[in-house]
């Protein structure tokens, strides 16, 4: 690998945290969207706080029945009242333990539908201007990442250890058959190729080659604790 790359994980959404967290340096929680509440989110932040991790929101379309996996029809004002009353929530929590979040990384159809449509982009960037000081977690590549830079927000471009991707650079839909990738070899070898700045192949038979700040994890998988500590192991020697 040509650099070290931060390793993230989304987590408060029932998986394994205790064992992910250990190995990870940043960590997006759920917050009341698509699952989570005072419970599992105070929980996952002292997680936080043990490991030395830094803490952000996952904010979602408020949609616990999809998971937030589905695109809801919302005005931008909406759109923007929940991503800042979903990070407040989790805010306050972190007030009451004495840490600080530092992120905002939008999950599921939010975070894929911002990363490329202006108008939800827009809604976006609107509620972290209520929300100052926190840093945006955006799909690496996408429009929305030049967008918010433009606005005056600080950026990470994130990339995935285990989604496939198309060449349009868009993360290939779920029911995609190889979209989530299962095997912790296998994630481990695209995670190398993305920290290597080398191109990955697309599930439409093209080649990408992401730039990316930080990489991620979903923490809610059968298999992501032991993903977590290989990558943790080989990209960071954890």
């Amino acid at each position: 690998m040509d650099r070290l790359i931060e390793l993230n994980a989304d987590v408060g959404e029932g998986g394994a945290d205790d064992l992910i967290v250990p190995h990870v340096q940043r960590v997006s929680i759920a917050c009341g969207g698509h699952v989570g509440d005072a419970h599992s989110m105070r929980a996952t932040l002292r997680l936080a706080q043990a490991h030395g991790v830094a803490a952000g929101a996952h904010p979602s379309y408020p949609d616990p029945a999809n998971f937030g996996r589905q695109a809801m029809h919302a005005s931008p004002a909406d759109i923007s009242r929940w991503v800042v009353e979903q990070t407040q929530a989790l805010q306050s929590l972190a007030d009451e333990l004495g840490m600080r979040l530092f992120h905002v990384k939008p999950h599921g159809a939010l975070y894929n539908r911002a990363a490329r449509d202006r108008e939800t982009g827009a809604a976006v960037i609107a509620a972290m201007r209520e929300l100052p000081g926190l840093v945006l977690v955006v799909l690496a590549g996408a429009p929305l990442a030049a967008w918010a830079r433009a606005a005056g927000l600080a950026v990470l471009e994130e990339a995935f250890a285990d989604r496939r991707y198309l060449s349009s650079g868009e993360l290939a839909p779920r029911g995609m058959p190889g979209a989530v990738i299962e095997h912790p070899h296998e994630a481990l070898v695209q995670a190398e190729k993305i920290a290597a700045g080398q191109a990955l192949p697309t599930l439409d038979g093209g080649q990408l080659q992401l730039r990316a700040d930080t990489l991620c994890l979903h923490g809610e998988g059968p298999r992501a604790a032991e993903l977590a500590r290989l990558l943790g192991s080989v990209l960071r020697g954890s």
